[in-house]
């Protein structure tokens, strides 16, 4: 499933603000603790030099009882085999809160009047704890608080950039060359998405004209072509009527009759599907649908007899559809002869109209039809077809036109041709 660009940015921005915080807040809990530990030995160190400076030379033996009694967390202890300058972490009970408390402590060697001692200066480190924490949660508050505030920033900030795209994707999205609704793309701030709009309005513009050319030229060829294909006509007519023609003539003539046939009845096509993209046929009205099936029913019964084919009918006289009559007669003639053409001998055509759905099906070849270019202009399933090529693509365009759909399925061994007059 596609996404759209505005998530995926989103989503990378997000994975990295996440990944960030997963790294950021103990790193920085790291670094904090780091340096008040640092802070700590530096106060220690201080400590201690204060106290051989000032105050080691000016103790006695005697003294150190009521040194130790008067100062809590420097102490002058019994000598142990400490031979230097040791900084290390310990745990202390405090009577206060009835717990152990941690502690950073400074410990060396020193001599009074001769004797030796240990100097042992301590300090608390549950205070420094308690700040260190607190910090880093209020790193990690506004941490927080300012990615998510430049995430939703930054995602307004894009749905505002991204505006022009998005409707410059909706008028394309719209348009249809052969309608005479050509976009009109608004001038923006952007630099990237004026030019986007000034390359899709040139596209579009020439594209349009090479289309339109090409429909007043299969116009204009076709009503051109109508008055020598009618000459051509009736010259063979008159020459088939003719008493001294040779058998051998009498069949050129009938190729020659059958093949100007063809080309009367692919003028007339191209000649219809030039005027219904040109809304020759924008006259609609209401009509009931029975009645336009019936119109032409007298006839296709007789050609399908011809072929021992049976019609059944099941259509709701009360069903109408807002079109324009000649259109309608069309798209019902040209999926007759559909369903009369590819259909078999002693086969069947269905007619039946249900749910607002007219469904022509017919028997024929036991394989389904490739549907990727079944509507599409001088697209046959057959080579070998008579046929132009032509009828399914003057449907879809007549469906087209009114705004309905139309699709084929293969089921049972029915070749099914359905028509939704719903309108979405």
């Amino acid at each position: 499933m596609s996404k759209k660009l505005l998530h995926k940015t989103s989503k990378a921005y997000l994975i990295f603000a996440l990944l960030l915080l997963l790294v950021a807040a103990p790193l920085f809990y790291i670094l904090i603790e780091k340096l008040y530990i640092d802070d700590a030995d530096e106060a220690l160190l201080l400590h201690k030099n204060e106290f051989i400076q000032y105050s080691v030379k000016n103790l006695k033996t005697t003294d150190v009882p009521i040194w130790n009694k008067f100062n809590r967390d420097i102490k002058i202890i019994k000598a142990t085999s400490l031979k230097k300058d040791s900084l290390f972490y310990t745990f202390y009970y405090d009577t206060l809160y009835n717990e152990n408390e941690p502690y950073r402590e400074l410990r060396l060697p020193i001599k009074i009047e001769g004797k030796s001692y240990t100097y042992s200066a301590r300090i608390n480190l549950v205070e420094t704890s308690d700040l260190i924490e607190s910090i880093a949660i209020l790193f990690l508050v506004i941490i927080s608080l300012l990615l998510i505030g430049l995430f939703f920033i930054s995602k307004r900030l894009s749905l505002n950039l991204w505006k022009p795209f998005y409707k410059t994707l909706l008028q394309i999205e719209q348009f249809e060359i052969d309608k005479s609704n050509l976009p009109q793309f608004a001038e923006t701030d952007t630099e990237e998405f004026n030019r986007l709009n000034q390359s899709i309005q040139k596209l579009i513009e020439k594209n349009t004209s090479i289309y339109r050319g090409q429909r007043e030229f299969i116009e204009n060829a076709a009503h051109e072509l109508q008055t020598p294909l009618a000459v051509f006509q009736a010259k063979i007519d008159t020459l088939i009527q003719r008493n001294d023609v040779t058998q051998e003539q009498s069949e050129i003539l009938s190729s020659l009759n059958d093949n100007v046939s063809k080309l009367n009845r692919l003028n007339k096509n191209l000649l219809l599907l030039s005027k219904i993209e040109n809304d020759h046929y924008a006259n609609k009205q209401t009509f009931y649908l029975k009645e336009a099936i019936e119109k032409n029913l007298g006839f296709f019964i007789e050609q399908a007899a011809a072929k021992n084919i049976s019609i059944k009918t099941d259509i709701d006289p009360s069903f109408s559809i807002v079109s324009n009559p000649v259109l309608a007669e069309v798209l019902i003639s040209n999926l007759f002869l559909n369903a009369l053409k590819h259909n078999i001998s002693n086969g069947q055509i269905t007619i039946t109209f249900s749910n607002q759905l007219l469904s022509f099906s017919n028997t024929g070849l036991p394989t389904t039809l490739t549907t990727d270019k079944l509507f599409n202009r001088f697209s046959k399933s057959n080579t070998s077809e008579h046929g132009n090529g032509l009828g399914l693509a003057i449907v879809k365009k007549i469906v087209d036109s009114n705004d309905w759909t139309i699709r084929y399925n293969f089921n049972h061994n029915f070749h099914c041709f359905t028509i939704d007059f719903r309108k979405f």
